[in-house]
């Protein structure tokens, strides 16, 4: 038991400094680390709302949806990535700006569908 509550411990005290280490990174590489981190977590978020919102959406608002969706991820590729013949770029911060803020967007839709029901005109 006490070895586990060691080991507990551990795990607790790593997670603690990686979180600390985010504040302050290091360098670009560790900043670099800690921004994906952040837009993972938008990024998921932003899909477990949409699939809420899209399974609350009549077969017409499921299709303004995916539309509007698709014209985001083209709007957010175009305004935080780019390729030349050195490679591909894409900037973090712009992506998880661009996310959190249709996130912002597709949870006031949702909230919209839970309280006075789902708007298709809005979804665009």
């Amino acid at each position: 038991m006490k070895s586990l509550l060691m080991a507990a411990l551990l795990v607790c005290s790593t997670a603690a400094l990686a979180n600390s280490a985010c504040d302050k990174p290091k360098n670009d590489f560790d900043g670099l680390y800690c921004l994906n981190k952040v837009y993972q977590q938008a990024d998921k978020d932003l899909g477990t709302t949409y699939g809420e919102l899209h399974n609350r959406l009549d077969a017409d608002g499921k299709k303004m949806l995916k539309t509007g969706e698709l014209a985001w991820m083209r709007e957010r590729n175009g305004n935080c990535s780019y390729s030349d013949q050195r490679g591909f770029y894409v900037n973090l911060d712009c992506a998880t700006r661009m996310t959190t803020d249709r996130l912002q967007f597709l949870q006031a839709r949702l909230r919209e569908c839970q309280s006075a029901g789902c708007m298709n005109s809005k979804l665009q």
